[in-house]
């Protein structure tokens, strides 16, 4: 068992969606800077080194959990990740793109029985059981939004600082 974070990319990690154009990724606007938020990030997870990651991102599904990891420039954070949702996944992968993003989680955290876990996106169907768990990122503004920020380090201090508790 493992405490897991679910990260989102797009609109969390940089501002915005990316991109696809033949063998690259690029950001909605020319102003953006993908993963322009890593650091942030990076920094609100260093309190919590034993802290995995588990992707919910469509990128993940688009280019695969390893090239994913590779495109983000933290090497801390790639050490962190462990997979992403679709791993384990059994049904026909049409049905996970249908899947709202909380009950792909869902699914990961049924299958996989972590100990604690929050996510990080800028979804929130599918997690309206469990809104105390995501910290909800405005797509254009992701992590730049000093206020989410707060909100997400004091979610972070919630779920892992204390002692491990069974929780659903």
């Amino acid at each position: 068992m493992h405490d897991v974070l679910f990260l989102d990319i797009d609109g969390v990690l940089h501002r915005g969606i990316a991109r696809r154009s033949g063998n690259h990724v690029m950001s909605s606007a020319p102003n953006i800077r993908l993963f322009e938020y890593a650091s942030v990030l990076d920094d609100l997870l260093s309190p919590y080194p034993d802290l995995q990651i588990v992707l919910s991102s469509d990128w993940s599904v688009v280019f695969g959990t390893e090239l994913t990891r590779n495109a983000i420039p933290s090497p801390r954070l790639r050490e962190r990740i462990i997979g992403s949702t679709t791993d384990g996944f059994t049904l026909d992968p049409i049905v996970w793109s249908v899947l709202p993003r909380g009950e792909q989680v869902l699914d990961y955290v049924s299958r996989n029985a972590p100990l604690r876990w929050l996510a990080v996106d800028d979804r929130t169907d599918g997690f309206e059981a469990h809104r105390h768990r995501l910290v909800h990122c405005q797509t254009e503004v992701g992590l730049g939004d000093s206020a989410v920020v707060e909100l997400f380090r004091a979610r972070l201090q919630q779920f892992f600082t204390a002692a491990p508790k069974s929780e659903s």
